[in-house]
Parts: structure tokens; C-alpha cells; sequence
């Protein structure tokens, strides 16, 4: 994931190459501030499998070649879905007290339920062309997981694919290549598909390198999506996401992180809900959290491919005229002023993509507002940074992510991040020296409500030591505060200090957040 490249092919000559998640070193420290997870790219195929092991050894049933139908509604709190085997042809009905409608970009479950749709003009066509091609010997001195490959001078290409974007699935044996259509063409043409050898040899001519051996695995057409759900439920207990609701190109990264986070945020609310620790208004919570997360992350991945227009109308690539084309890019070669200009152009052009690799902020600067965050005496939230896709914004303030601070024990052992204290299915309440009345009030409460809330503290002699003293930098509450985490790793609520009474205060906290 080291960069991402611009060449005219994955042998050949390099235009530019840019540092991407979180390589470049003027942002390094960055990301290793925000989390103490390095990021991985895990595409849906390798992701799936280690998804499903999972669900099945912790009992769930997975059923494939299974498509859903319908849903009806037998009472208030019984959905029948109507499924149909699609080896056997046989239907049958599941029965179940909720419906999560994560069926993708084309979900039935959205229809049904007639859930309005905010969309904006696409911005095209795109086609897949998943291969198996071992490039093993190309990425010792091209190392990266994208690369956008054109040869603006070629004059020769099929209509469905003037430009490529390869994208690494498996290092380095196995890769999509993205193909985008020539600028203006009729996208509902015929010529717009291709015989499996076409589409081999056009990704040959992609590739570069003449001796490498080409196995087609899979090719689709999709469509270019600006589309976003006004909501996610229909107020009872059907729930959609993922896809189903956030339908978009995928710059910046953030389809499959945010359909995931899109799970994360019911899993523990279904969760409190059929168990009885909370009320079922707290499912509530859920669209009005995850939805403009949805339309933020619609918005930027679109803007993420529009940021790409300006180096490709640098380079020429947007004109229909071969002519002007080469005029063009016959201005780089000039020493004098123009050629200074369209090189600092195509820099520029270039240099305008970064927010795609370096979005710490779009990528988890969420916030919750909700009946789940207790704000009513929190005063007003801090201000946004300037650059809201760039930088990412450290804060208590509830309904932010809680920080991420490396902690350890008086006598080191292995480290730990506060945001593994936090999470586990359970609240958490993290306070520091003087903070004692706040775990006393913990146990109380929590064995009052039926609530698991663990609490630690933090600090001189404590729980946990602030070994490079970050959480005290954070966590913009005094020694003898507080900050209560939910489930999902998202502040609750927080007290500057202690407060007379606290259990009573954590129980009016915890009764608001879980609807009880």
C-alpha cells in the first residue's frame, strides 16, 4: 500500500507516484496518533471468508445460494422473510424478531420498504476485469495497490476502456483492472462489452510486459453511484445499511470500513435491546447516527474521483482531438515558461488527489448525535479542524470516538491502547487519581440497571499508567473526571470533575443513553 502510481504501463514509464495510507512521512505520526492499528488492504474476496469462519464457530448459519423475496409481517415483532434456494427452487420462510437489509447496491429489502433516496447524477460507467497475473517481478521499484495506467498517445483503444486503474486484490498474483470508458462516449452502446479475449488482451496491453501469463477470472460493468438513504429504518425493526444505503464510488477507501462501522453501531444496540438493558428507543439511535455519516462519506468519495480531473486534463486525456492532445503534451518537453507551467500544472493536478490517501478525518472524525450521546451538559461541541478530509480531530466530546492513548503497568508489560480497554460488549468508564468515587459509582449503577460498566484509572500508581502522558493531553478532563465510553468505542458522556452524588449523575447518564 506503499503509493500510488501514474504510468503509462504497470512495466513501463512512471508519470508521478504519491506516499498513500499513511507511508508519506510527513503523515506517519498521524496515523500512528489516531489508532494502534496499522491499516491493512483486505479486499471483500480475502475478507468474506475470515468473516464467515467466524460467524459459523460462534453459531450462526450461513447460507449461500439463498436469495431474500419478501418480507411480512405475521405481528409488531415477527418478520417472515421469504427466501428462495436457488439450487433446489424451493422457497421457505425465515422467521426472526428483526431484518437487516445489507443486500447491496441493488437491495430488495430498500425497495420494500420504499426508503427515499437522495441521488445526484452518476459519474459514468466503470468495468472490472478480475485477473490472475503474477507481477511479482514488475513491484521490487513500483510497490503500491493502485496504480493509473494510460498512454496518452495512443490512439488505438476500445471505447469501455481508454484509462486503467489496477488495483492489487493479492500481492502481487492477483488484480482488478478498473477500465474507464473515453470521455463522452455512449455508455449504453454495444461496443461498450467485449469477448473474454478482448478483455484479456486489452489488460496484456495494460500490464506491459509481454511474457507475463493472463487467467480471466471474473469481468462486470458498474455504475458510478452518488446515492445516499434519507433513512435507514422504517421506524420499526427492519434495518438497512452498508450498500444498501451508501452507494459509491470507492476513493478514499471507505466502502467496505464504513459498512462495517455501519454493523458495529447496531450489533450492541440489538444486542442491550433483546436482553433487556435497554429500551427499544435506543434503536432509534441508529439512522440518526449512521446517516450522515452516509451522506459524508457518498460526498467525498465522489469528490474523491473528481479530484482526478485536473492532472488527466493537464496530460490532455479529456480531449477528443488526438491533435491537441499531442500539443498538450508537447508542452512539457518545452524548457522556457510554458513547459515550467504545465509541469507545475500536472503537480499540482497530482498533489490535488492526496486527500484520497491521506483522509484520517473523513475516515473517523463521526459525530454522533443522538438520544445514545448524553449532551445536556456538555456546552457546544468543539469547533471542526479547517481541513475536515485531512485531519483527524483528538476529542472527548460525546458522540466522538474515544482517543487512542498507548498505556502500560507500573512494571512494563506488554502496552495497551485505551481503545482496548474500552469496547468488549460492555460501557467503560475511564477516570484518573481522585477519580475513586467514579468506580464505586460504577459498580453501583451498573448492578442497579443490569448494565455491565467496567471502569479504570489511569495515571500515577493506577489501574494503567499514561506512560508517554498522551491520555492526559487528550482526554480534556481533570484527574478526578471522568469519560464513559459505549460498547461501540464512542464517548457516551464525560465529567470535567467529580461531582457530589456520582452514582446518581452515571445513573441518569446510563437511563438516558439506553432509553430505559
Amino acid at each position: 500500500m506503499e503509493h500510488t502510481r501514474w504510468c503509462r504501463s504497470m512495466a513501463g514509464e512512471e508519470f508521478a507516484r504519491v506516499y498513500s495510507w499513511g507511508h508519506d512521512p510527513k503523515h506517519k505520526g498521524a496515523y500512528e496518533e489516531a489508532s494502534p492499528c496499522d491499516h491493512i488492504d483486505l479486499p471483500q474476496t480475502l475478507l468474506e471468508p475470515i468473516l464467515v469462519k467466524r460467524a459459523t464457530h460462534a453459531g450462526w448459519t450461513v447460507r449461500f445460494n439463498t436469495r431474500y423475496v419478501r418480507l411480512s409481517r405475521p405481528s409488531p415483532d415477527v418478520i417472515l422473510s421469504e427466501v428462495l434456494d436457488e439450487l433446489t427452487g424451493q422457497t421457505y420462510f425465515i422467521q426472526s424478531r428483526y431484518l437487516f437489509g445489507c443486500d447491496g447496491a441493488r437491495s430488495q429489502v430498500v425497495r420494500e420498504l420504499q426508503l427515499p433516496l437522495i441521488k445526484k447524477p452518476g459519474q459514468g460507467l466503470a468495468l472490472n476485469v478480475f485477473v490472475r497475473a503474477d507481477l511479482s517481478h514488475l513491484m521490487e521499484n513500483r510497490s503500491g495497490n493502485l496504480h493509473w495506467v494510460f498512454n496518452p498517445e495512443e490512439e488505438e483503444y476500445p471505447v469501455w476502456g481508454k484509462e486503467c486503474i489496477v488495483r492489487m486484490v493479492r500481492a502481487w498474483d492477483e488484480w482488478m483492472f478498473i477500465f474507464l470508458p473515453q470521455p463522452g462516449a455512449d455508455l449504453k452502446a454495444d461496443d461498450m462489452s467485449a469477448t473474454n479475449d478482448e478483455y484479456v488482451a486489452r489488460v496484456k496491453q495494460v500490464i506491459g510486459d509481454e511474457k507475463v501469463e493472463v487467467t480471466l477470472l471474473h469481468a462486470s460493468k458498474w455504475w458510478i453511484n452518488e446515492v445516499v438513504a434519507e433513512r435507514y429504518s422504517d421506524g420499526g425493526n427492519v434495518f438497512c445499511f452498508g450498500d444498501a444505503t451508501h452507494r459509491h464510488p470507492p476513493f478514499n477507501g471507505l466502502g467496505s470500513n464504513t459498512c462495517i462501522q455501519d454493523a458495529f453501531n447496531l450489533a450492541w444496540k440489538v444486542d442491550y435491546v433483546m436482553s433487556g438493558k435497554a429500551g427499544k428507543q435506543l434503536l432509534d439511535s441508529f439512522d440518526k447516527e449512521r446517516q450522515p455519516v452516509g451522506m459524508d462519506i457518498v460526498t467525498r468519495a465522489n469528490q474523491g474521483l473528481r479530484d482526478h480531473y485536473g492532472w488527466q486534463k493537464t496530460l490532455g486525456l479529456l480531449e477528443n482531438d488526438m491533435e491537441k492532445t499531442r500539443e498538450i503534451l508537447a508542452e512539457f518537453e518545452d524548457p522556457g515558461e510554458k513547459g515550467r507551467l504545465r509541469r507545475k500544472a500536472f503537480r499540482d493536478g497530482i498533489e490535488n488527489t492526496t486527500t484520497e490517501f491521506h483522509g484520517l478525518g473523513i475516515e473517523m472524525n463521526q459525530k454522533y448525535v443522538s438520544k445514545a450521546v448524553y449532551l445536556a451538559d456538555q456546552g457546544e461541541a468543539p469547533p471542526s479542524p479547517k481541513d475536515t478530509v485531512r485531519t483527524l480531530q483528538v476529542t472527548t466530546y460525546p458522540g466522538r470516538r474515544l482517543p487512542h492513548a498507548w498505556l502500560n503497568t507500573r512494571v512494563p508489560g506488554k502496552k495497551i491502547s485505551t481503545i482496548d480497554l474500552a469496547g468488549h460488549r460492555r460501557f467503560c468508564l475511564l477516570t484518573g487519581p481522585g477519580g475513586q468515587a467514579w468506580k464505586e459509582a460504577v459498580k453501583a449503577v451498573g448492578e442497579k440497571l443490569g448494565v455491565e460498566v467496567v471502569a479504570y484509572s489511569i495515571g500515577w500508581k493506577q489501574d494503567y499508567e499514561d506512560v508517554y502522558f498522551d491520555w492526559a493531553e487528550r482526554r480534556e478532563v481533570e484527574d478526578d473526571g471522568c469519560v464513559l465510553v459505549r460498547p461501540d468505542r464512542f464517548v457516551a458522556w464525560r465529567s470535567r470533575s467529580v461531582i457530589e452524588k456520582p452514582e446518581v449523575k452515571l445513573e441518569e447518564v446510563l437511563r438516558n443513553v439506553l432509553s430505559l
